[in-house]
């Protein structure tokens, strides 16, 4: 049995060598998402402090979808920037196939459901707002525009596509490779101070920006080899907790950002250090396993809360308090 989990969960990385802390982040970011959507199910059977405990829990939760952006930031921007030769076509499709399969599976999925159970469908019920809102869906562009998706964590997936697209255009448009890497981070030191500026004066995507966490991260950790062996796991917890706050006391939701900002950056560069702190829980193989099939973890996990919590009023009501459940 452990030999078949290993082989199925364990992921082969050719001749890369691998940066399992990664794998365990990815599993640490995809945890937090489910707390958000099982906080969020759960809340009708909870009272008094469970209540606010799981409201807390909840809040801080969010941050695993920054958390997935910052890795996909590092990865996506270190594949293009230290490549001789970059390959379009093959970049798009690599994109392509690294979301869709998955997506369009669960999607299909979604779409059944919504026919078999129309009270909770989010489908149109004309022919033609219904076509419409599925290619919206199908385009990924729930998230980027106000648009109510099908799958409701999908709308990350429309700022990771939109990430996708712009960041090979910003380097080449300025022809970013030949410059030098302490000016490519004074630029997107910029690029991270005006944003929040802007977003916090007119609004817009502000967690775009955490894409520009995962950049400065590869300039820092894998071009320059800057390692910082301590303060990770700190950095990480005081992030859950100044998000966790916010249900708690009045802070600016682009200040406690830009907070997370800055600690989520300290905590993943801890975590690729060499024998750092947070990289010796990070590879822990059951974590690192669930990072390594979060994104369809990612995707189903909500649909299979609802169900189950569609189904528990008929051994428990709601109408009581059952804290222990939680």
């Amino acid at each position: 049995m452990n030999n078949w989990i290993i082989n199925q969960l364990e992921i082969s990385h050719g001749k890369n060598a691998p940066l399992k802390a990664m794998e365990g982040l990815r599993g640490v970011a995809v945890f937090l998402v489910f707390l958000v959507h099982y906080s969020s199910l759960i809340e009708p059977w909870l009272t008094n402090n469970t209540l606010k405990i799981s409201s807390f829990i909840y809040a801080f939760g969010h941050l695993g979808v920054d958390l997935f952006f910052i890795l996909s930031g590092y990865l996506i921007y270190g594949t293009i920037i230290t490549k001789q030769v970059f390959d379009t076509k093959k970049y798009i499709k690599r994109r392509c196939m690294r979301i869709y399969p998955t997506f369009l599976v669960i999607f299909l999925v979604y779409v059944l459901l919504s026919v078999l159970f129309p009270k909770e469908s989010k489908l149109p019920s004309e022919l033609l707002p219904l076509l419409k809102y599925l290619i919206q869906n199908i385009l990924l562009l729930p998230g980027m525009f106000d648009i109510k998706p099908m799958i409701t964590v999908a709308w990350s997936l429309s700022y990771e596509v939109f990430y996708y697209f712009l960041i090979p255009l910003l380097i080449f448009s300025l022809s970013m490779k030949r410059w030098k890497s302490v000016n490519r981070i004074i630029f997107w030191c910029f690029v991270a101070v005006f944003g929040f500026v802007i977003t916090f004066m007119y609004g817009g995507p502000v967690r775009l920006l955490m894409f520009v966490s995962g950049i400065l991260l590869y300039e820092t950790h894998k071009i320059n080899n800057i390692q910082f062996k301590w303060w990770g796991t700190t950095c990480f917890i005081l992030s859950l907790i100044v998000f966790g706050f916010r249900t708690v006391i009045d802070f600016n939701y682009h200040l406690s950002l830009m907070i997370v900002f800055i600690l989520f950056f300290v905590f993943c560069l801890n975590a690729f250090s060499n024998y750092s702190t947070s990289a010796r829980w990070l590879i822990f193989s059951p974590l690192r396993w669930l990072g390594n099939m979060s994104y369809s973890y990612y995707l189903i996990h909500g649909l299979t809360l609802k169900f189950l919590f569609l189904i528990l009023p008929v051994f428990l009501s709601s109408t009581q308090s059952h804290e222990l459940i939680y």
